[in-house]
C-alpha cells in the first residue's frame, strides 16, 4: 500500500479557538473526504518549545518535553478509518507528598477506530467498557493535535510520587517546604477525574 507523508509545521497546541491557533488547525485537522481510500497517511507532530509550554500549562504540568506523536491512518473497510501511532513524552509533575518535581518517561502506542455507524454504549455498556476501548465515533474531520492531547493526559500518573515515597508519609517533605495539604491535593484528583471522562468518551 502507498504511503503519503503528512508532517506540519507545529505551530499551536490542542484545537484551540484563537486566531492564532488557526494555521495549526489547518495542518493537524483532516478532512475525512479528502483522505485517500486506497493509500496511508502518515504523520508526525513534534510540537516545539512554546507549544510544550502551553500544553503543559493546559494539563497542570510543571514540564512537558520531548513530545512526539507519529503513526498512520488508513481505511478500515469502506467507511471506517483506523489510527495507529506512537506517543512519547518526559512529564514533571509535582509528588503529591513532597511537592518535589518527579519526572516521568511515557511510551505507548495508540490505536483509534474511528466508526461511521457509531452507536453511543447504553449505561450497562458503558460500565462494562475498559481503557483498551478504541473506538469512537467518525466525524467530518480527524483532530490529530486533539487524539494527541488527549492520550497524553489519558497516560499521564494521576498521582505522581517521588521515588522511595509513600502517599500519608508527610514526613518526607523537606526541611523548609510544606506538607501538601488536602487542598492541594485537588488538582490530582481532577486529573484522575479527567482521565475517566476521557476513557468513557473515547
Amino acid at each position: 500500500m502507498a504511503s503519503r507523508a503528512f508532517y506540519p509545521d507545529y505551530r499551536n497546541l490542542c484545537s484551540g479557538s484563537t486566531d492564532e491557533s488557526s494555521s495549526m488547525s489547518d495542518e493537524t485537522v483532516l478532512r475525512v473526504a479528502d483522505l485517500p481510500q486506497n493509500s496511508v497517511t502518515s504523520f508526525d507532530l513534534r510540537p516545539a518549545p512554546a507549544q510544550l509550554a502551553e500544553i503543559a500549562q493546559q494539563l497542570g504540568l510543571d514540564g512537558l518535553r520531548k513530545l512526539r506523536f507519529s503513526g498512520t491512518l488508513r481505511a478500515e473497510g469502506k467507511r471506517d478509518w483506523r489510527l495507529e501511532a506512537d506517543l512519547g513524552a518526559t512529564v514533571i509533575q509535582p509528588c503529591v507528598v513532597t511537592l518535589d518535581p518527579v519526572t516521568t518517561r511515557i511510551d505507548t502506542p495508540l490505536t483509534r477506530l474511528f466508526l461511521a455507524d457509531w452507536a453511543d454504549p447504553d449505561e450497562e455498556e458503558a460500565e462494562m467498557a475498559t481503557e483498551d476501548d478504541e473506538a469512537e465515533p467518525l466525524r467530518d474531520t480527524i483532530d490529530l493535535n486533539a487524539v494527541m492531547c488527549e492520550a497524553l493526559a489519558l497516560n499521564l500518573p494521576a498521582y505522581p510520587r517521588k521515588e522511595g515515597v509513600e502517599l500519608g508519609q508527610a514526613g518526607f517533605t523537606e526541611p523548609g517546604k510544606q506538607a501538601m495539604t488536602d487542598e492541594e491535593t485537588r488538582p490530582f484528583a481532577g486529573l484522575a477525574a479527567l482521565r475517566e471522562t476521557l476513557k468513557k468518551d473515547s
